[in-house]
Formats: structure tokens, sequence, C-alpha cells
């Protein structure tokens, strides 16, 4: 089992697998051009999954696949089968932007993918290519719909803001029920890597919109994730909202970046490396540098909105 300083079980690790990306989403990474090659040097699948394997082994029951866009990784199929067939009942999930996903649905899912979250911020193709500074939106349907078809259970996230896509959270809303499928609503999470004029739409905003045309009730607040779960007449939607302490006091999880890096916290720059030890085949080493990561781990994130706190993180090296 896996315990951090604060007495708190660690059994989800996110991995990001690349930090490359299709899309230049305004609020996550605008400004690098299209053609931008990062110089990674990444650990292989096989190295990546000697870390998984001990970490299950340890006490990881859920591990979600992130980038970057995780899609852009070669053989992700094989990746997700190596974990599947060491845990089949592990809780395996996949966070993309669906752009490549009609092409992958079928493999992702013979592979033993369970879930995905794909993300959906306008329903306008217009907005989209804004957004994305892309054309994506027929792509990205088309992926919703594979994946659907194909069995896989898919959560739709959107990142709420002002100006672009305020209007059409009740249209989202209505999609998401449509294909029968939750959404998820988004603080925008402030950055540094973000176009800088955008402006995101807080909880209590995304709510007042809604109340526009449902009745709106609170049913559960997540204890281990900023995400609270609501009843729109009886269809339920979830609200993330990364603005509060109020889940650190029980937050589950650890990243492992695509270089090897071990991240305590989304909102905290510190990291230590298990590279050198994975490249050795040298997992007591690998399993010392964790144990020495949760005890770093802080017991509160920095991200409370107070002094309007912008975070350096580069969301597509780690992913959300």
């Amino acid at each position: 089992m896996l315990i951090d300083q604060f007495g708190r079980k660690i059994n989800y690790l996110r991995i990001s697998v690349t930090q490359k990306c299709n899309f230049r989403c305004l609020y996550c990474m605008p400004k690098i051009p299209f053609d931008y090659q990062p110089k990674e040097n990444l650990l292989s699948f096989e190295e990546l999954f000697l870390f998984v394997k001990a970490s299950i082994d340890k006490g990881i029951e859920k591990i979600r696949i992130t980038g970057g866009e995780p899609l852009l990784r070669k053989d992700l199929s094989a990746f997700i089968k190596m974990i599947s067939d060491y845990k089949k009942d592990i809780d395996l999930a996949i966070t993309t932007n669906g752009f490549l996903l009609k092409d992958f649905a079928k493999d992702l899912k013979n592979a033993g993918l369970k879930r995905l979250n794909i993300s959906l911020d306008t329903l306008d193709s217009k907005k989209a290519k804004i957004l994305a500074q892309k054309d994506v939106l027929d792509s990205v349907l088309a992926g919703i719909n594979e994946a659907l078809n194909r069995g896989l259970k898919v959560k739709l996230n959107t990142v709420a803001l002002k100006n672009l896509n305020d209007k059409e959270l009740i249209a989202l809303l209505e999609f998401a029920k449509s294909k029968n499928t939750q959404i998820r609503f988004i603080e925008f999470m402030e950055n540094t890597h973000a176009y800088g004029k955008l402006q995101g739409l807080k909880r209590d905003e995304i709510l007042q919109i809604l109340s526009q045309k449902y009745q709106i009730k609170l049913i559960k607040k997540d204890e281990k994730a900023p995400v609270s779960i609501y009843s729109a007449d009886g269809y339920e939607f979830g609200i993330i909202d990364p603005h509060t302490h109020e889940f650190c006091n029980s937050c589950n999880r650890i990243r492992l970046s695509a270089e090897g890096l071990l991240i305590p916290c989304l909102y905290f720059d510190e990291a230590l490396s298990i590279k050198k030890a994975i490249k050795q085949g040298d997992i007591k080493a690998a399993l010392k540098i964790l144990e020495e990561v949760l005890q770093n781990k802080p017991e509160k994130n920095k991200w409370n909105g107070v002094n309007n706190q912008t975070s350096s993180r580069a969301f597509y090296e780690i992913g959300g």
C-alpha cells in the first residue's frame, strides 16, 4: 500500500505518454507552432510497464493515460494490453481530444481499455477551429460515436469559457444526454502557457446558466477529486472546480511523465526522476524514489484563486 506523509492512500496513477498534441487549444498550448517537435527522450512502453507493474503490486488500482494527446504515441494499444493483461480488473482509462479516435477505438477496446474522457468544448465548428486552432469538430464527433459504438464508456470534458462557449453549455449538456454519456464542465485553470485574454466561468456561473432551463440539484461531492455531481432534472453531470483545497485532504493520485518524472501534485513543479533506475531495470531504486516523492507530496495545492495565482505548469507535458 502506498501512503503519503499525511496518511493519504495513493491508488491512482496518471501516466503522460507524450507531450505532443495535434491541437493548439487556447487554454493549454496556443503559442507552440504545429511543426514544433519537442525534443523528447521518452521511456519505452516496456520500461514504463516495469514501473506500472510494481505500482500495481504496491496498491495502484486506477490508471489514466494522458498526454499531450496520447493517441499520437505509436502502439499505444500495445501498452494498454500490457496493463490489462497484468491486471484484468484495473480501472484503465484514457483522456483524449478524440481527433484520431475513430481509427483507434476498436484496437483500444480489444486491448482492454474500459473508459475514455473526451474533450468537447463546443458544437460549433467555427468556435472549435478558434479554440483548437484547427478544423477539428467533425473528427471529434466521429471519434465519440465510434467509441460508443465499440462499447467503451465515455465522459465528455468541457472547459467553460466566457464569450466563447458560455452560451452553449445547455446544448452541450443536452448533446451528452442524447449520447447517454456524462458531461463534466471544467473551470479554466489559469496558466502561463494559455492565451492571455481567456476568462473562465466559475462553478456558480456554470450552474446559473444551466438553471435557466433545468432544475439543478447537488448529488454528491467527490472527496478524492475536484468534481461535484449534479442532477439536471434527472440527468447527472459534473463540475470540476480545482480552485479549492477541499479535495486535497483525500487526494489519492500521483503522476508519471513520459520522460520518467514522478510528480506529486498537479499544481507544483517539484518532481523526481525514475528514468535512470528504470533504464537500469532497478525497480527497487525506482520504488524508493516513489516513496520519497510520496513523502514530499504537499498537503494542499497552491491554486485557490487568491491574488489571481497563475500556474507555470505546462499541462500538455503531464495531462490534467
